[in-house]
């Protein structure tokens, strides 16, 4: 007979803790990547195995964009188009001076996000700084002016970021956009482990109404995950980062760029088929199902498993949630997009399902309903909400300055030129 001792039932407890935290830690890691990067790392390493055949081929490909306006292909984008041209400068007086850069409160490819206060009106602003050669590397012009029309039209939404005007100098863009300081959904994630239902269904709800917003002007997020949410200081979501969004897809539009978040990857964007607004929604699942388990539904550690889980693998819903949450997560799941809740009437049927019957949506848009959680931040200058990652940075010097026109090389002019039009101010009367 063998008898266990409470000292290795407590060093099996540890042994199976150290496990979790291993597959949290790698799982962190993995999201701070792109998505581009991470398809370069692993053709590089050529580490990855995976049983399902276009999987291979799919991480060595590159981004392409192809549009159908139902199932009519239109030609590839030439490499003019990214020499988008939106007319003359709408704010030529903004400069960087204009703003003390205070912290660091975010990172991308191309950037950082710093928080800022105006000089003459002493208020706080996230700007968000854009090097344009790291932008034409990678052939990204594209998407960046098409972020700044998406935020152009985010005004009337009350869980979208929004843009008070954007500048350029030579060698950068600038966004200038509200300060948001309650925290990535990812950052309380990350401290939670997951949420209670009541709350996972009222950030899904704000999401949802975000995302229909956003179809409802032809706009497909497509990068929907917890570090593009944000809380405000109330505890309201606002969704942020629009550097993926595709334009005008209307409701029976599809497009075919493979680009998005490894663990958020909807079953036809890995296949490289024509996908529409359905793959917001799959998203929508795999965020409500990390908020209410702690990771993404398909999610491995091995990158390729993973997409090889998406692709192929069922859904398994631990029997700990609502028969209404399992019900909305086995729809929103749906590997067939034609299938997808939201395939029929977009928001609407996610609107209308059993599992937000306590929402009420007109308050909720309103935000009239309590958030379950407030971040409970003193002011602006509170950052307890934002890695140290992030906020332990130094500001680099030159964010706040215009470059000496004597430096300005023939590459940097090349840049310059390629986002003519960026500019914006807001016309007068939306200040009245």
């Amino acid at each position: 007979m063998t008898v266990k001792s409470s000292s290795s039932t407590s060093l099996l407890t540890y042994s199976k803790m150290r496990g979790v935290v291993a597959i949290l830690t790698a799982f962190m890691k993995q999201k701070r990547m792109g998505l581009n990067d991470l398809i370069q790392k692993l053709a590089a390493s050529h580490s990855y195995a995976c049983k399902h055949s276009e999987i291979p081929a799919m991480l060595h490909a590159g981004p392409k964009e192809t549009e159908t306006n139902g199932n009519s292909p239109s030609p590839p984008l030439s490499p003019t188009t990214a020499q988008i041209n939106l007319g003359p400068s709408s704010n030529p007086q903004a400069k960087p001076s204009d703003f003390n850069f205070l912290k660091v409160i975010g990172k991308g490819s191309f950037g950082k996000v710093l928080l800022a206060k105006h000089k003459s009106d002493d208020q706080f602003y996230a700007v968000k700084v854009l090097q344009k050669k790291a932008i034409l590397k990678k052939k990204e012009e594209k998407h960046i002016m098409s972020e700044r029309n998406v935020l152009l039209k985010n005004v009337k939404h009350p869980f979208l970021v929004g843009l008070y005007y954007s500048f350029q100098t030579a060698d950068k863009l600038y966004f200038v956009l509200d300060y948001i300081n309650g925290g990535e959904l990812f950052y309380h994630l990350q401290r939670e482990r997951c949420f209670l239902e009541p709350r996972a269904r009222f950030y899904a709800a704000e999401i949802a109404s975000a995302l229909g917003y956003l179809h409802s002007l032809n706009i497909v997020y497509r990068d929907l995950k917890p570090e593009n949410i944000l809380l405000d200081r109330q505890g309201h979501i606002v969704l942020t980062d629009f550097g993926l969004c595709k334009e005008n897809i209307e409701s029976k539009d599809t497009t075919c760029t493979f680009c998005g978040t490894p663990e958020y990857l909807a079953p036809e964007v890995l296949h490289k088929q024509p996908y529409d607004r359905t793959v917001d929604w799959w998203c929508l699942g795999a965020v409500l199902y990390e908020m209410l388990y702690g990771l993404p539904p398909f999610y491995s550690r091995n990158t390729a498993e993973m997409y090889d889980n998406i692709l192929n693998k069922p859904l398994l819903l631990k029997p700990n949630i609502s028969n209404a949450a399992r019900d909305l997560l086995e729809g929103l799941l749906q590997k067939d997009r034609t299938k997808r809740m939201g395939a029929k009437e977009d928001f609407m049927d996610i609107k209308a399902h059993i599992f937000f019957s306590p929402i009420n949506w007109i308050d909720l848009n309103a935000k009239k309903l309590t958030p379950p959680f407030n971040p409970n931040v003193s002011g602006p200058s509170d950052l307890q909400h934002f890695d140290p990652e992030f906020t332990d940075e130094p500001v680099p010097n030159s964010i706040g300055r215009s470059p000496d026109a004597a430096l300005i090389t023939a590459s940097v002019k090349e840049a310059s030129e390629a986002f003519l039009g960026f500019s914006y101010a807001p016309p007068i009367d939306s200040f009245l």
